[in-house]
């Protein structure tokens, strides 16, 4: 009878309902400061704009954050461990496209380097012939850089997560005491990707050998 919005509900009632009831009841559920998680989710899911790749990663890591506190208290008969299933998925996809594109990106700055190097060795011969539109061309490769030093740390930051979250799955399954958390690997699946990730570490390696 008191509550602020009244069922049923839409994904942006219950954020509002969330923020509106968090102090009185959600705060003594899950961490006070997970409301800045629904804050966060309210604001991008609800703004007039498409997303980008990045905003959509943040999203899916606070999904997860929401669901696994939420998870602590009780599976809400199922629900939640099949949702985290859903939103971790989500995000080992998401990570394999950034992976891709990271690639492709590397594998085009190198042809931008490439194609520098061939003009300076022009511009060496003919000092006193540099265009505009070679003057241009200067701002646009600085922030190809910029980009490019971004993405890379967005594939160190994906790897950082996922050795968290299996270091959390490895570390559960060898304490039977510890909390369950929804979603749980098994044993093969833990393994498998922590293959993945040292394949992945060692391609980092071998790039920043290069």
């Amino acid at each position: 009878q008191i509550l602020y919005l009244k069922p049923p509900w839409t994904l942006a009632n219950l954020l509002k309902c969330y923020k509106k009831h968090w102090m009185a009841v959600f705060g003594y559920v899950v961490p006070r400061s997970l409301l800045s998680t629904i804050e966060c989710l309210s604001k991008h899911l609800y703004a007039d704009k498409p997303f980008d790749s990045s905003t959509v990663r943040v999203l899916l890591q606070e999904s997860k954050k929401l669901l696994h506190a939420f998870s602590c208290r009780s599976d809400y008969n199922g629900v939640l461990p099949q949702a985290y299933a859903e939103v971790a998925k989500l995000c080992e996809t998401l990570g394999g496209v950034r992976a891709a594109l990271v690639e492709q990106d590397l594998s085009e700055d190198i042809m931008v380097l490439s194609e520098n190097t061939a003009c300076e060795k022009m511009e060496a011969t003919m000092p006193n012939l540099q265009s505009t539109e070679e003057k241009e061309l200067q701002p646009s490769f600085h922030v190809a850089q910029e980009n490019r030093h971004q993405e890379i740390w967005s594939v160190l930051e994906g790897v950082w997560n996922t050795m968290n979250l299996y270091s959390i799955e490895l570390f559960q399954k060898l304490d039977p005491s510890a909390v369950s958390m929804a979603g749980k690997a098994s044993f093969e699946e833990a393994f498998v990707g922590l293959q993945k990730l040292l394949a992945a570490v060692k391609d980092i390696r071998e790039g920043i050998g290069r």
